[in-house]
């Protein structure tokens, strides 16, 4: 079994865009405020300076940090795997709330991926790990920390 962390095509592009505009503008704006913070003199006690190396520090972290989770990425396009009607990584899954007959839908997503206000949940999440494998029509029973809540499986999407 692979080590590598599981991550959706769109996901993926995010981060690359973030990387590249960390890499091509962000770190380009910093040596300059770098420079110009030197040109002032005295670096002991010259604040814009200590900002900026502060800001170069952060930047430079986040940087590697995100080149080393596209190097540990599985990315995984959704739309190009055989349509099971399976939940697996990467679905878009609509749920009927048991109890309230409340709609909603979410996308099963890598951790970093991970925004419940715009509907895309991790894999490692209790909701997450009831779904998969499950189908349309199935019902599951979660444990939150509200108690039990039990959905049905309305619609299996691979978009």
């Amino acid at each position: 079994m692979s080590n590598k962390t599981p991550m959706t095509v769109a996901g993926a592009a995010a981060l690359q865009k973030e990387l590249e505009e960390l890499t091509r503008v962000t770190r380009r704006k910093i040596v300059d405020a770098i420079a110009e913070a030197r040109a002032h003199g005295d670096l002991k006690e010259n604040a814009e300076y200590h900002a900026a190396k502060e800001q170069q520090s952060f930047v430079e972290t986040r940087i590697q940090e995100i080149e080393g989770k596209l190097s540990n990425a599985q990315i995984i396009d959704i739309a190009k795997m055989p349509h099971t009607g399976r939940i697996i990584f990467g679905t878009t899954v609509q749920l009927i709330n048991l109890d309230t007959d409340e709609t909603i839908r979410y996308q099963i997503v890598g951790e970093d991926e991970a925004n419940i206000k715009i509907g895309k949940i991790s894999v490692n999440s209790p909701l997450a790990r009831a779904l998969i494998g499950k189908e349309q029509g199935d019902t599951v029973e979660v444990t939150t920390p509200r108690g039990v809540l039990s959905y049905e499986v309305d619609e299996v999407l691979y978009l």
